[in-house]
């Protein structure tokens, strides 16, 4: 399916690894617009064994994300399908349309304990074309009817259409929405997160969360060394008078294709900034843009990684936030839910007089 009135940009794509040919163009390489494939897959519940993510379960609506954030972690998924990790990810978007009478189905086996499912884990559940397909608020309906609880992160405030199956999970289970805000000025955030809301429209969201009762925080990642490590005082603390109860944190990871669209796109947004921002992520990873040891990966390793860790931590406990240990997820594409934890600076918050 294509929709014509998207706004068409580049194609570019790194060089598919699983891929046995490569396309180069003589001249300038061609538009391309979205377009929106079905996916047939018989299950929906996915489920993680790595020792790095500390949840069990997540389900993921969609596959690829308009928002087209130069870091996403979920980039080489793409290429299985393939696709590219480039504007193919970011314009090729996939939709699982039984998603919520798959999860239904789940939900029905005996053997199913009512786990936290996060949404969504990998790609943002709520990216705009969940205005039209819906395919997350009828999981959300699906985990309302069987008092499931759930646990989201998102960039979009699309979020704020679903607050009323929020408050009735919050009552019949449990319900945790976390915030993406990794950078707060508004052109460097548009630079590498070109088609989300702007942080401060983002910020809102966990206004409106927090007065309609819901549980939410704020996830100050990925943080770019040289980027926006120096927004995460004032993203917390914005965060923490908007009615934020959880923070968290993780450090840039740039796992396969990922190194090449991030570093592509910061030298033609950010081009006097760029070679800085490089020298700082190969000065957390051991010289290198990635390390992808489970534990070092979230957190990075060196005297900066360490500085960016204190940094967060010296902060939120300033503003009142409390360790919170195993109570939330932090991720470049996670959120937080009871009993889950991502490696990288966690902390939970809960207001004065709340248990």
């Amino acid at each position: 399916m294509s929709f014509s009135p998207m706004r068409a940009v580049p194609i570019s794509n790194p060089p598919n690894p699983w891929a046995t040919t490569e396309v180069e163009y003589l001249e300038a390489p061609p538009g391309v617009k979205l377009e929106v494939f079905e996916d047939h897959t018989r299950s929906i519940l996915a489920k993680n064994d790595s020792p790095d993510v500390g949840f069990t379960y997540s389900v993921n609506p969609y596959r690829g994300c308009f928002h087209a954030c130069a870091y996403c972690y979920a980039r080489p998924s793409h290429e299985y399908l393939s696709m590219g990790a480039g504007t193919d990810f970011d314009r090729k978007i996939v939709v699982k349309l039984r998603a919520p009478e798959l999860l239904r189905a789940a939900f029905a086996k005996r053997t199913w304990k009512k786990e936290v499912v996060v949404f969504s884990g990998v790609t943002d559940c709520y990216q705009p074309l969940e205005a039209s397909y819906r395919l997350t608020r009828g999981c959300l309906e699906v985990c309302a009817e069987v008092a499931n609880p759930v646990a989201i992160i998102t960039k979009a405030p699309l979020v704020e259409r679903d607050i009323d199956l929020l408050q009735t999970l919050t009552k019949v289970a449990s319900a945790h929405v976390t915030v993406s805000i990794p950078i707060w000025d508004v052109e460097r955030a548009r630079a590498i997160e070109p088609y989300v809301a702007t942080p401060q429209r983002r910020m809102r969201i966990i206004e409106m969360l927090a007065r309609a009762g819901i549980e939410v925080g704020v996830n100050v990642a990925p943080i770019i060394p040289g980027l926006n490590d120096e927004d995460i005082p004032r993203i917390l603390s914005f965060a923490r008078d908007a009615g934020a109860t959880h923070a968290g944190s993780v450090l840039l990871r740039l796992p396969g294709s990922v190194k090449a669209v991030f570093e592509e796109r910061v030298r033609a947004a950010l081009p006097l900034s760029a070679d800085r921002v490089l020298h700082r992520i190969r000065e957390t990873r051991g010289g290198r843009l990635y390390d992808s040891r489970f534990g070092a990966r979230g957190r990075g390793e060196g005297t900066y990684a360490l500085a960016i860790q204190t940094l967060f931590r010296t902060t939120a406990r300033r503003l009142g936030f409390q360790h919170h240990g195993n109570g939330m997820l932090t991720s470049d594409g996670g959120g937080p839910a009871r009993d889950m934890r991502q490696a990288g600076e966690e902390v939970g918050a809960a207001k004065e007089g709340a248990p």
